[in-house]
């Protein structure tokens, strides 16, 4: 049985050209909760998709700010992980782990 604390700490996938590429390299990316640690973002990994972690990279990415007719404003800041699985992992966001 899966805790609901597992999917509070992962919010989303990311799906960027850099993702796919770092795909290849059985790495994926997630938009992960502002005070979630390597430490909960690996469990939550290997508990949800079954999947060896080896490393966890977390980055802290800044809003843009912009510009829309006239008006100033900042996008949202967010906290994104780079997970490292065993070599030859990737893993199926439909599915699971493969």
């Amino acid at each position: 049985m899966i805790q609901e604390y597992l999917y509070d700490v992962l919010i989303c996938p990311l799906y960027t050209e850099k993702s796919t590429i770092h795909a290849e390299q059985s790495k994926s990316s997630f938009k992960i909760s502002g005070n979630a640690t390597k430490a909960q973002v690996k469990n939550a990994v290997e508990k949800i998709f079954n999947a060896k972690v080896l490393k966890v990279n977390v980055i802290n990415c800044k809003g843009k700010k912009k510009v829309f007719k006239g008006v100033k404003g900042k996008r949202s800041d967010y906290k994104k992980a780079i997970v490292t699985l065993e070599k030859g992992k990737t893993i199926d966001f439909a599915g699971g782990a493969k």
